[in-house]
């Protein structure tokens, strides 16, 4: 034998030995039925594969699997598949709850299957509609639910330019204008979403009321809370944006071009 191996194992030799030394080992050594005296490696691992060979059943099983599960959600990053892989992990509990007549468990994680597919539900529907926006369809009533009632009446002012900005808004009945550029907003319509990404969330112009309306809002912390949740849905609604910021562009870009022809017909 190499005298590597001779020194390793004399070496954990020495340490089985200063363990049954202990009182406290010695007396674990004596439940699991194992003699302090002359006991070894194997005979401890052995011993301890007879346990679990002798403890392991299908409602056992079914909670190590659930297990399993349960850490591989504390691992995920994203909530899709967190909520795939909770689903799995109840299911599997809720099998060792019935199986080892444990009614407490069996209906706690019974009743948390339904919570989380719903949960999985809305943000899948969440996302499949954020992907029909960014591919050309620019509503956004899949935010709808989110959002919360307001009602304004003429002459009010909803923020002005360089405001803290804290909450996004989508036009449902009445007008607005944005007073910098003179532009009317319809029914249907967003506003207050470039805040959202400016870094310092500020205004970028002054939104008032010229027509008794109503909008819903939706706070910044509730739209980080929901991009979070799901890259994907944090990527097309980036996209949304864009689009409606293009569009801004085009319009000012159009407007600016009528004025410079307005002036040249003048002049000339």
């Amino acid at each position: 034998m190499p005298s590597g191996s001779a020194d390793v194992s004399s070496i954990l030799d020495r340490i089985l030995e200063a363990a049954t030394d202990n009182l406290r080992i010695a007396k674990i050594l004596v439940q699991m039925g194992l003699d302090p005296d002359s006991v070894t490696y194997e005979a401890i691992f052995n011993r301890l594969l007879e346990i679990f060979v002798h403890n392991i059943t299908l409602a056992n099983l079914f909670a190590v699997v659930g297990a399993v599960f349960f850490v591989a959600t504390l691992l995920m990053r994203t909530m899709v598949p967190l909520r795939v892989a909770n689903m799995i992990g109840c299911a599997f509990f809720a099998l060792f709850g019935a199986l080892s007549a444990n009614v407490a468990t069996f209906l706690l994680y019974l009743l948390m299957l339904p919570i989380n597919a719903l949960r999985l539900r809305q943000m899948l529907k969440l996302v499949k509609k954020a992907r029909h926006a960014a591919e050309g369809d620019m509503s956004i009533e899949w935010l709808k639910p989110f959002m919360t009632e307001r009602k304004y009446r003429r002459g009010d002012i909803l923020f002005k330019m360089r405001d803290p900005a804290n909450e996004m808004f989508l036009t449902v009945t009445g007008k607005f204008l944005v007073k910098e550029i003179n532009v009317e907003i319809l029914p249907g319509a967003l506003m207050g979403e470039l805040g959202f990404l400016t870094p310092d969330n500020r205004r970028t112009g002054t939104v008032e009321c010229i027509e008794d309306g109503q909008v819903l809002t939706i706070t910044y912390d509730r739209l980080l809370e929901i991009y979070f949740q799901d890259p994907q849905f944090g990527y097309y609604f980036l996209v949304l944006t864009s689009q409606r910021l293009l569009q801004n562009i085009d319009r000012l870009q159009k407007q600016l071009a009528t004025e410079r022809g307005t002036t040249t017909n003048r002049i000339a």
